[in-house]
């Protein structure tokens, strides 16, 4: 099989119709969140202007990681087709996992993903090797998340500020390990890392002083990055 007969069954009308009943089913998920966090802000006394600046500043601190995401997706969308692509972008988000996934599930038939004539059979394991290996996060979030409460008042024995702590914790244990890897390749993946970092720490000093930034500073750290990174010439 040749490359464009893989990518006419991954691009085809029947492939866009099932993965967009998937990216629907997400969408309405998060208007259904949406809508029940609305009601819940209003009970526990928050006023309608706190909830829309809430929902505004989260909106605006989405823009820099959905870009990340687009670019993913756009080189994604070249191997596995724009359906495949657009389905898994918006369901789980990890360009990094998506393309490592694909990128196995041809190896076991002898296909280097990006590199080599994709086949049908590449194709067929891409697809399930990204569904199947991310199954796990789903069966563990269903049978978990209603005895989280639980695990969350012995792990921080009811203190909630120990709570925040720990949380914290391990928001910048997770990022820390995500970028490790990015700095110590020494290529523009970690010229991009450290002056991801070094702009946000100017951002932070900046909306000090100008209050209306402070929403903008994840996207603005995270587009000046990519960008300056892009036009380095080597």
């Amino acid at each position: 099989m040749n490359t464009q007969s893989a990518l006419d069954i991954a691009n085809s009308p029947i492939m866009w119709i099932a993965c967009g009943i998937a990216v629907a089913v997400v969408i309405v998920q998060a208007v259904l969140f949406a809508v029940k966090a609305y009601k819940s802000g209003e009970k526990v006394g928050l006023t309608k202007k706190q909830m829309n600046k809430a929902m505004k500043s989260s909106a605006i601190t989405s823009i820099g990681p959905s870009v990340v995401v687009l670019s993913g997706m756009l080189s994604l969308l070249i191997t596995v087709g724009g359906p495949i692509a657009w389905m898994r972008l918006s369901m789980i988000g990890s360009v990094m996992f998506e393309s490592i996934a694909a990128g196995i599930g041809t190896n076991t038939v002898g296909v280097t993903l990006g590199t080599d004539t994709l086949t049908n059979e590449a194709l067929g394991m891409a697809v399930w090797t990204m569904v199947l290996c991310s199954i796990g996060w789903v069966i563990f979030a269903t049978f978990s998340a209603t005895r989280m409460d639980k695990v969350q008042t012995k792990l921080s024995g009811g203190d909630a500020a120990k709570l925040i702590s720990i949380s914290t914790a391990a928001v910048i244990g997770v990022f820390s390990a995500m970028s490790a890897q990015h700095l110590v390749s020494l290529n523009k993946n970690s010229i991009a890392c450290v002056l991801g970092g070094l702009i946000m720490f100017v951002m932070l000093q900046v909306s000090e002083k100008v209050k209306a930034l402070k929403e903008w500073n994840l996207t603005i750290s995270i587009l000046l990055a990519m960008i300056i990174t892009a036009l380095l010439p080597f």
